[in-house]
This record gives structure tokens, sequence and C-alpha cells, in this order.
């Protein structure tokens, strides 16, 4: 199956479908979604991308993120994508969208608009492997010590969104 993202205008106005690596090789701005998972402690749970992801390979981000389907609404394919990658679904509250542009060493761009969702979940996930190498729940504290260590070792988007967004997460 052909992987397609939306592709839409600032607005969030959808202007057509491209297949997901053409996306990336364009540079064009396409719909997408971060999940943020939080326990009862206010610990994130952090994803490391599987070894083999198209970019990022290895490093750590937040809970889950993709794209939407055609047709498909944003918080739907959280949920979906959410079982997908972690093996478990939760209550998803949508907190905010914006557009970053992030070039890759690889010739790749992310260009998205991103819906930014958080929820709450106490049990341990079970990843799927293809998309998944690793997993832990972190406390803010020491992810931001983490982050500030080594930044090179999270995705761009994750450290995005902490930096401008992470008074409103959790």
């Amino acid at each position: 199956m052909v992987e397609e993202v939306i592709l839409v205008d600032e607005n969030d106005n959808e202007i057509g479908l491209m297949e997901k690596m053409e996306a990336h090789e364009k540079a064009l701005l396409h719909r997408a979604f971060s999940v943020f998972v939080f326990n009862k402690k206010g610990e994130l749970l952090l994803q490391q991308r599987a070894l083999h992801k198209y970019h990022s390979g290895g490093l750590w981000t937040n809970t889950c993120c993709s794209h939407p389907r055609k047709g498909e609404e944003v918080i739907q394919s959280a949920h979906r994508r959410l079982m997908e990658e972690m093996g478990f679904d939760c209550e998803l509250e949508l907190k905010h969208k914006f557009i970053y542009k992030a070039p890759f060493t690889n010739g790749l761009t992310e260009h998205e608009l991103d819906y930014i969702f958080t929820g709450e979940y106490e049990i341990s996930p079970n990843p799927n492997p293809d998309e998944v190498a690793s997993y832990k729940w972190i406390d803010m504290n020491e992810l931001q010590k983490e982050i500030e260590e080594h930044p090179e070792n999270f995705t761009v988007w994750f450290r995005i969104i902490l930096d401008q967004y992470l008074h409103t997460l959790a």
C-alpha cells in the first residue's frame, strides 16, 4: 500500500494528496500529528524510533506521531497510530497545531502542520517493533536535562514542541 499524506495550505485547507516520500523530498506542507501520553505521576511516555525509519531512526521522540489518511479525521488517525505503534489507546485532547519545517541530512524535509494531542495512560505499552525500538517513562525535569545535554538524541519536532508548548502539555 502506497502511503499518502494530505497536502495543506497554511490555513489547513486540503490542497491534494501526495505519496509520503515525495512530499518529504519536495518539502511540501502536509498534515501530521504528535501524541504526548502522560501517567498520573506526570511522566511522559517516550518512544525511540525504529532504526530503519526513513528519517530520525533511533532518535527519542514523543509517544506517537504520524500522518492522517485521506478521509480520516486527525483525532481518528492519532488513535489508530497510537494503537499501531504503542499497542494501546486512550482518550486524547487537542492542545495546539503549528507549522514547522526541518531539513534532514538525507535530503528529506519535514514540513508539517502538526496537531498536538495529549492523553493519560498508566499501563506499560506493547510497542510494535517495526515502529518502535524502545520506550521509557520519563520525568519532565529529567527529560529537559537530557535534551540540554544531548539534543542530537531527540527528534527535531519533539524538541520544537517541548520548547514552544511544554507549559500547556501536562
